[in-house]
């Protein structure tokens, strides 16, 4: 299968010690999704863009959503159906919908969709993420649809946890491809 990743950074963009920098220089099959205002983002923007980029691709594909991210593809997923994406990989959610998670420049993010995604996903969080908590976390995989891994005290999983190509997150990418593959959705 000639898979590519779509990687989808969250506020403020991915800078160059990100993981998700680290996969695009890694992964020849990865591209990412630029918007137009990171750091004031909103939702019915990002939604455009991602909507655009998505009806061009023209072979299997998974999204690879950090943060704020996580949020728009849910907001994708809800009302958009692409033969193309072929399940996500959905990291450190940012809770839109908690004001003592989330700073107010995100709030129009809220709420965030919980219905079943009709792909199949992971989500990974953090024991310590300040932008949400891991009971929230596993509320929302559970009503996504998603399997859930917390990799333990990892902060936001972003530049500050010094992560660089995060191999164990190469590892659950894995196994979002092989559960792809095997069709056990």
């Amino acid at each position: 299968m000639d898979t590519k990743l779509l990687i989808l950074a969250g506020l403020g963009d991915s800078g160059e010690k990100h993981w998700q920098s680290y996969w695009l220089q890694k992964f020849k099959n990865s591209s990412k999704l630029v918007q137009g205002n990171w750091q004031e983002p909103v939702l019915e923007e990002w939604l455009s863009n991602l909507t655009e980029v998505i009806s061009k691709l023209d072979s299997p594909t998974i999204l690879v959503a950090h943060s704020l991210a996580v949020s728009m593809v849910l907001h994708w997923a809800t009302v958009n159906n692409n033969p193309n994406i072929i399940g996500a990989l959905l990291v450190a959610p940012a809770d839109v919908d908690s004001p003592d998670h989330t700073p107010e420049i995100i709030w129009n993010f809220s709420p965030i969709p919980t219905k079943k995604l009709g792909f199949p996903s992971i989500l990974v969080t953090s024991a310590n993420d300040p932008y949400i908590s891991t009971e929230r976390a596993q509320y929302f995989a559970k009503m996504w649809g998603s399997d859930f891994v917390n990799i333990g005290q990892k902060g936001h999983i972003n530049s500050d946890s010094n992560l660089e190509f995060w191999e164990e997150g190469q590892l659950i990418l894995e196994k979002l491809i092989d559960k792809i593959n095997s069709n056990s959705y």
